[in-house]
């Protein structure tokens, strides 16, 4: 049975650590599925048009627009890993990673803005096939991941809330100007 056929639910608190209840809980009601398709439109409509924006940082210290979008990237493809071995039965605990290391030696900075919305598009296209092609089982397969047991369905949440919670830094601390 292929996942489009399953009800997935939403994940109880027992199936993520504590730190990821924050972009859990900013996902809505409804599919996972069809959140994830859609939602990636509205992040790259909120961009697309920013490219001379791209290297503001909204404080010193802070990622710029495209170190922030370059780790939603990074970010989804090791959440969208740790799905994939989780949802094969791989018992094998899997490593937390820096995201700030990860920042810090992507090639973002001398990228364009453009360039990282298309890859962003091609990687959340990837994580969908990926989670629709999950049968019923797969969905609720636990595995460990960052020293804490994580479900698949609970990283299909944590990654859209991810971007959830991006997407309204964007609004509130790069392009205030742009929320409704």
């Amino acid at each position: 049975m292929k996942s489009d056929l399953v009800v997935i639910g939403r994940p109880d608190s027992s199936e993520y650590a504590p730190y990821y209840g924050k972009y859990v809980s900013l996902v809505p009601e409804g599919d996972i599925l069809a959140t994830l398709e859609r939602q990636w439109l509205e992040t790259v409509a909120l961009l697309a048009p920013r490219e001379a924006d791209a290297d503001f940082r909204y404080a010193p210290e802070k990622w710029s627009v495209k170190e922030s979008l370059g780790h939603l990237i990074d970010t989804e493809r090791v959440f969208s890993y740790r799905a994939l071995r989780i949802a094969r039965n791989d018992k094998t605990p899997l490593a937390g990673f820096e995201q700030d290391d990860y920042v810090k030696y992507g090639p973002f900075a001398h990228c364009r803005l453009s360039a990282l919305l298309e890859e962003f598009t091609s990687v959340r296209k990837a994580t969908v096939a990926l989670f629709r092609a999950l049968d019923e089982a797969a969905w609720t397969r636990r595995g460990v991941a960052s020293n804490n047991e994580v479900t698949v369905r609970a990283l299909a949440y944590m990654i859209a809330g991810h971007e959830l919670h991006h997407r309204q830094i964007f609004q509130e601390r790069y392009f205030p100007a742009s929320v409704s």
